[in-house]
């Protein structure tokens, strides 16, 4: 009963999708805007910063309440904290009543490892800061997050078995990423200057759309 109570709590949780909803509140469907990602980072390109801020605070405290309810229930349950934060990533990417078609996971993913440690949480967050910076591709964030996280987590709690839980989290978040590599290869991924550089930034990926 305590896994079916963990998955259900973070699925259910991961579910609430805060671009999906502001975009149909405004008459549209962010999947059909942008990069047809029901995300914070497409909210970002599509309705400006402080949606897109607002939407990632969202969905990184999501994970981190599904966290911390199943953890309050079962205590002493040793995985509930994988199989809850798992569950709510899943839910963000995979939501039933959006047709299975949702987020990628990053800011849930961020909130599962922040309620794991908020030391390890700045601490891949100044890596990840490094790795965008470096690359201008906000979309190897999840990519590595997602690899290095199950490590960092095996290790500091010696879990084998919960680290290849969250491992389910990986699998999915690089697959869900695929497209994101076929377009760094294209030249039509956005790059991290959008933020800043917002109209040059578009007129180049649209450049390098035209060419294909």
């Amino acid at each position: 009963m305590q896994y079916l109570v963990c998955i259900l709590i973070g699925y259910v949780i991961g579910t609430i999708n805060p671009s999906y909803i502001f975009s149909k509140l405004h008459g549209s469907d962010i999947r059909k805007k942008g990069s047809g990602n029901a995300g914070a980072s497409n909210a970002l390109i599509v309705y400006g910063k402080a949606v897109g801020i607002l939407c990632a605070i969202f969905d990184i405290a999501k994970a981190g309440i599904a966290i911390w309810i199943a953890q309050t229930i079962y205590p002493n349950f040793i995985w509930a904290f994988a199989i809850t934060g798992v569950s709510a990533i899943l839910g963000h990417i995979f939501p039933f009543y959006m047709r299975f078609r949702g987020g990628k996971g990053l800011a849930s993913l961020g909130g599962m490892i922040f309620a794991y440690n908020w030391i390890v949480f700045l601490i891949m967050l100044a890596a990840e800061i490094v790795i965008v910076l470096v690359t201008n591709y906000i979309c190897f964030v999840p990519i590595t997050a997602a690899i290095a996280f199950p490590v960092v987590y095996g290790i500091m709690r010696r879990d084998l078995v919960g680290a290849l839980i969250l491992c389910i989290a990986t699998v999915v978040i690089l697959f869900k990423h695929k497209e994101n590599i076929k377009r760094i290869r294209k030249g039509t991924e956005a790059h991290f200057s959008l933020l800043w550089n917002r109209d040059k930034e578009i007129e180049r990926v649209q450049n390098n759309q035209s060419k294909f």
